[in-house]
């Protein structure tokens, strides 16, 4: 007898990447101690290059840094998959005189290695492995906190609304909403008894291969918090669709694959090139490109 298989891990749900992270900063230049020289990422060389905002790359992902008077806050935290955990390591090391006084810390825990920027934003850094197929730099995940009771509801929202895979699992003790989203990446919601901050304002944006079913669910319920334009919406109220019950508070920058900047090719520096012992054609990490 043969136990027939699905292959359901081969099915892409309609969020097809989630391609930034948008926290606003209150200086640059602190900024770009932490992102730049500390986690070795790079300043996008095209888009935003002024005061007003900067734009991180992150392999085929970015952070999105609006320059404001107050630094948001995710409550939870990002996961990072970097190249070589040592090298991170000796960069931290080499700013954290420069960022005394602020939020910044780093520490070794087991597998990976926590930063904290400047302003409270907590971080896992990964190496590449199994875990993240086959993503050597990028952001393959963000975990938010949520009521307790609530993670059943969201995995049902991604699910129905968004057309997402989503599922719940109980892990270290708690229930846990993953949505997947595209090849490696996902968004995690862990129920938690701890108090959770007021939201802030940060957003997420992803792509989405089916545009117009989830805005039409999503409007009919009067969740569209600003309507298409640009081939984008946004909406941040994520409900129960059986019961209409909100459940938590996160702001989706939701974008067409039609959308110009879908794929947009990104500038990765090597954060290992050095002017003392410069390698010439080093100068590049990458390509990301799948």
């Amino acid at each position: 007898m043969t136990t027939e298989r699905h292959y359901a891990e081969e099915d892409m749900g309609n969020i097809v990447s989630m391609e930034h992270v948008n926290v606003t900063i209150p200086d640059q230049g602190t900024a770009t101690l932490f992102y730049v020289l500390g986690l070795g990422f790079t300043r996008d060389p095209y888009m935003t290059v002024g005061l007003d905002n900067m734009w991180i790359n992150v392999g085929e992902q970015q952070f999105h840094l609006p320059t404001r008077e107050r630094g948001q806050v995710i409550p939870g935290h990002i996961g990072l998959v970097v190249p070589d955990l040592d090298r991170l390591q000796t960069r931290l090391k080499a700013v954290q005189d420069r960022l005394a006084g602020t939020r910044f810390t780093w520490a070794i825990e087991g597998d990976h290695v926590a930063a904290t920027c400047p302003w409270g934003n907590r971080f896992r850094c990964h190496a590449p492995g199994a875990r993240f197929d086959d993503m050597a730099l990028g952001i393959p995940y963000v975990e938010f906190p949520v009521r307790p009771g609530a993670a059943q509801g969201i995995a049902r929202f991604y699910g129905d609304v968004m057309r997402a895979p989503a599922k719940v699992e109980r892990e270290h003790g708690a229930l846990v909403a993953r949505v997947a989203m595209g090849r490696n990446q996902w968004v995690d919601f862990r129920e938690t008894t701890e108090a959770i901050p007021p939201y802030d304002g940060h957003h997420i944006a992803v792509y989405v291969a089916n545009f117009s079913g989830p805005y039409g669910l999503l409007r009919e319920r009067g969740l569209i918090m600003e309507d298409v334009a640009g081939h984008q919406f946004r909406f941040k109220e994520l409900v129960d669709p059986e019961s209409g019950e909100r459940l938590s508070v996160l702001e989706h920058e939701v974008r067409s694959m039609r959308h110009p900047m879908y794929r947009r090719a990104l500038v990765n520096r090597n954060p290992v090139q050095m002017q003392r012992d410069y390698a010439r054609g080093q100068d590049a990490a990458g390509p990301f490109r799948s």
